[in-house]
């Protein structure tokens, strides 16, 4: 029965999408129709669309991120918030600072929210995020039809975002205030803006594993979720 109720939710986010993408198409035949996107399936081209929302939320975390912790910015001289995101936010994905010592994906997030960490923990923090991401696409910037990518990937960058999201609230820094301020206080009203935005990027991970486990005919091995355990494997799937 929840196999069952999985595929009909599947199939009825799929065919909004792809609505949409229709009507978006009919609008613009003139302008934005390209040889390209006959070379694309349907998945491909929903994909597409999960990539730009996905760069659209990491991109507006990082802003609040900065402003939220303006101390991360200024150990960059002269950066500004829009050169950190653009440093970070390039297909293919760049080579890490050197802060990092080469670290990517979910090796840069845990070094980011290490107590005596001494670079921008906000850019560690959002290029691992970005990097994990990039790599569940195999570090690719499109998808083709004869590209396949793995549900499992997926459904572990969701688990993984909920564990980043825990240690952002329990990590301390050295001096013991949080490596990293997101959500605050005002009196009895919290202001859950981040949660809002990581809530966001869970559900669109979560639902390209279901699209990505239909299209493949697969289940995905679900992990048993402990808040605080270790993060989980991207990339290393077929």
């Amino acid at each position: 029965m929840r196999n069952f109720k999985q595929r009909t939710f599947l199939k009825w986010v799929t065919s909004i999408v792809l609505v949409s993408i229709s009507l978006l198409s009919a609008g613009c035949v003139s302008s934005k129709f390209s040889v390209e996107t006959l070379a694309k399936s349907d998945v491909n081209m929903v994909s597409d669309i999960y990539i730009d929302q996905t760069l659209t939320l990491l991109k507006t975390l990082t802003q609040k991120l900065y402003k939220m912790n303006p101390g991360e910015l200024a150990k960059t001289p002269g950066a500004t918030i829009e050169s950190r995101i653009s440093a970070i936010f390039k297909c293919p994905a760049p080579p890490p600072e050197p802060a990092l010592t080469g670290r990517r994906s979910t090796q840069a997030m845990l070094a980011g929210l290490e107590s005596d960490y001494k670079g921008d923990r906000v850019y560690a923090v959002m290029y691992g995020l970005f990097t994990m991401l990039h790599m569940a696409f195999n570090n690719k910037c499109h998808l083709f039809m004869l590209d396949f990518l793995s549900s499992q990937n997926f459904y572990n960058s969701a688990r993984n975002i909920e564990i980043l999201v825990w240690r952002l609230k329990t990590r301390r820094a050295s001096n013991g205030e949080l490596c990293l301020i997101t959500n605050t206080w005002k009196g009895d009203i919290a202001n859950l803006s981040f949660e809002r935005i990581f809530g966001k990027l869970i559900i669109l991970s979560d639902t390209m594993a279901l699209i990505m486990a239909e299209r493949g005919d697969r289940f995905v091995k679900q992990a048993v979720h402990i808040a605080g355990m270790s993060f989980l494997p991207v990339g290393l799937y077929p």
